[in-house]
């Protein structure tokens, strides 16, 4: 099978399109004809061998797709030959065939299209499960979405609308806040020529925010951090400036505020059932219009050095998906 394959880790540019042995199902495991694959950030750590699981060499990077069933292992019950899923992992999905672990992959929502199924996994799941269980949100609270155009913030964005949020979204530029507006934020700073902290104090009327949703990390978790209202929630997410912020702790006993790590994948490992609660939550939610995934760059599978580019770069809006 064609895959692009990473035999010695570093940027996109040392990855190359070459063959793999087609993979064969073991119990428990389903292959599916990969139709589509999501980039996401970590993919950009796990090639230069940065992220917590690093698979061996050589490795297919990617870690979600949607695609048709085509092989079933032993003791697979859910799945038949032909079904159309949405499969999430580590690595392997940038790829024509992808083998994944049948638990941990669901039919794919007849609401959305393999490239939009593609791209709602990890972003929707790794969100939802922050806004729910580790955040506990609740209607009327004030959301602050940093990094608010990317994959991760505008899922923030959308789910915290659907879950009865005011969300102010912040990015970088005016294109990108139309972008985060469209997906339902109620207002927006553009943090390269406006003060964070000022027009936080502004919006909310000197209260604060209850909870920040942080990818981005760098100088502006602090200036966040320092905005929360009292018995505020603070979701470190990732960290895609490239930099990781040194807090001073004196500010959450100061301001009564929790710091909550969000590890979604690891989460769906330890309570898988729960995982797939919030999944069957989350599908249920795009059924009724609520949420509307945006993917804004798709390019075929050749051409995914420039794919990455545009994840890197931070040039995309929206999610970016490889066609296969």
């Amino acid at each position: 099978m064609r895959a692009v394959v990473c035999t010695e880790l570093g940027p996109a540019g040392r990855l190359s399109i070459g063959e793999m042995p087609d993979p064969v199902p073991g119990p428990g495991e389903i292959v599916i004809d990969v139709q589509a694959a999501a980039l996401n950030f970590p993919d950009t750590l796990i090639i230069e061998g940065r992220y917590q699981f690093q698979p061996d060499l050589p490795f297919v990077p990617g870690g979600e797709a949607a695609g048709l069933v085509s092989a079933v292992g032993d003791a697979v019950d859910r799945f038949t030959i032909g079904d159309p899923v949405v499969a999430m992992g580590v690595s392997g999905a940038f790829s024509e065939k992808w083998k994944v672990e049948a638990s941990t992959t669901m039919p794919k929502p007849e609401h959305l299209s393999f490239v939009e199924a593609a791209a709602f996994g990890l972003t929707y799941g790794t969100s939802y499960y922050a806004l729910k269980q580790r955040a506990k949100l609740e209607p009327g609270e004030t959301l602050l979405v940093l990094g608010a155009a990317g994959g991760v913030g505008s899922s923030a964005v959308e789910i915290g609308k659907a879950m009865g949020a005011r969300v102010i979204a912040a990015a970088s530029t005016q294109e990108k806040l139309a972008f985060a507006t469209g997906m339902g934020a109620d207002e927006s700073i553009n943090y390269t020529t406006e003060n964070l902290r000022d027009r936080i104090k502004e919006i909310t009327g000197g209260r604060g925010v209850d909870v920040v949703y942080d990818p981005v990390g760098g100088e502006l978790s602090e200036l966040a951090l320092r905005s929360t209202a009292w018995d505020g929630r603070f979701l470190v997410i990732g960290f895609a400036s490239g930099a990781i912020p040194e807090i001073p702790l004196n500010l959450m006993l100061l301001k009564g505020v929790s710091l909550v790590g969000v590890f979604w994948g690891s989460w769906t490992s330890k309570d898988p059932a729960a995982s797939l609660r919030n999944f069957g939550e989350l599908f249920a939610m795009v059924a009724e219009g609520k949420l509307h995934p945006r993917v804004t760059d798709v390019y075929p599978l050749d051409e995914y050095e420039a794919a990455f580019g545009a994840l890197t770069g931070r040039r995309a809006t929206g999610k970016v998906v490889l066609t296969v």
